[in-house]
Order: structure tokens, then sequence, then C-alpha cells
């Protein structure tokens, strides 16, 4: 099974691209929804965040302004999220499997899992228009280069071609 780290900046795409796989029968993993599933189903995953954000997790959007809280976070969080994603790859029947995430390739925890890198990348006008949260989160993420991405997406302009440019690189496996 290969599996797929599908990244890039907020507004870049990734949800886009994830989405077309989905309906395509491949399995994607949505790492912001299944931390939220998690904070749910994993005995004190919840409590043990809210202490180490000093905030309740309705609060936690504090984190794109604050660095400090952030790492806190993600030091109790991404070890939860790396075993539930490796139990979910494990129980797919697919050859080919998909990760969502902005900021995991920032994170060396996670290098072991991916096969691939996969970088959608868009122009920060277009990402500006479609998320007007954007502007402010844009100095939570760093920009990843190209360099670190096996295959680059380029998501400039309407969704036919991004699927048709998806498509393209699903037909070399």
């Amino acid at each position: 099974m290969k599996t797929v780290l599908v990244t890039g900046g907020i507004a870049s795409g990734k949800s886009k691209v994830c989405g077309y796989l989905s309906s395509k029968g491949y399995p994607v993993y949505d790492s912001d929804s299944r931390t939220k599933l998690l904070y749910k189903t994993v005995p004190g995953l919840a409590e043990r965040v809210e202490a180490a954000a000093g905030v309740p997790l309705s609060g936690l959007s504090a984190i794109f302004d604050d660095a400090s809280m952030r790492e806190k976070v993600e030091a109790v969080v991404h070890p939860e999220v790396f075993r539930d994603f490796v139990a979910w790859r494990d129980g797919q029947d697919a050859e080919l499997v998909f990760f969502e995430s902005a900021i995991a390739l920032q994170k060396p925890l996670f290098d072991p899992l991916w096969d691939e890198v996969w970088l959608v990348k868009a122009p920060l006008q277009s990402r500006l228009k479609r998320n007007p949260k954007a502007a402010g989160r844009l100095s939570s993420q760093q920009e990843i280069p190209e360099e670190r991405a096996t295959r680059v997406i380029n998501n400039d302009s309407d969704p036919k071609s991004l699927y048709s440019k998806i498509d393209n690189i699903l037909k070399q496996y």
C-alpha cells in the first residue's frame, strides 16, 4: 500500500483534491475532522488538550496566533493522530491511500508515513478569495518548498482543470 500526503497552504485546494479522490473511491484520511473525532473518542484527550492549551476546546482557534500554545497542543494531539492514522490505514483495502493535512510535512513525527507528497498550490489572491480567514492564518503555516514534494499540483484554474490534473497523475499508478 502506498501512502500519499496531500498538503498545501490554507485554501490552496487540498480539500478539493481529496474530495475528488474520495469520489473516485480512494480512501482519504482528513486529519482535521479525524482530530476533532479523537477529542470525543480518545479517553482523556480533550482534557489533556485543554490543560496544555490553558483554554477550553472551544477556544483552540487561539493556536493560530500563539506559537507556544500551538506547540503544546500539537505535542499532545499529534501522537494520537499518528496512531489513529496508522490504525485507519491498516484497515484499508486499497493500493493507494491519502492523508490530508496542511502541516504534517512540517512535523518530523509523521515523516515515516509518506511514500509520496502531493503539494497543492494556488495563487495567494485565489486563496484569500476562497477563505477570508486565510490571511490571518498564513503566519501559522510555513510555506512548503516544492522540493519537498513528489508532485506539485497547481490549482490555478477551475475545478475541471484541477480534476484533469489529478486524473493524469492517477494514470501513473
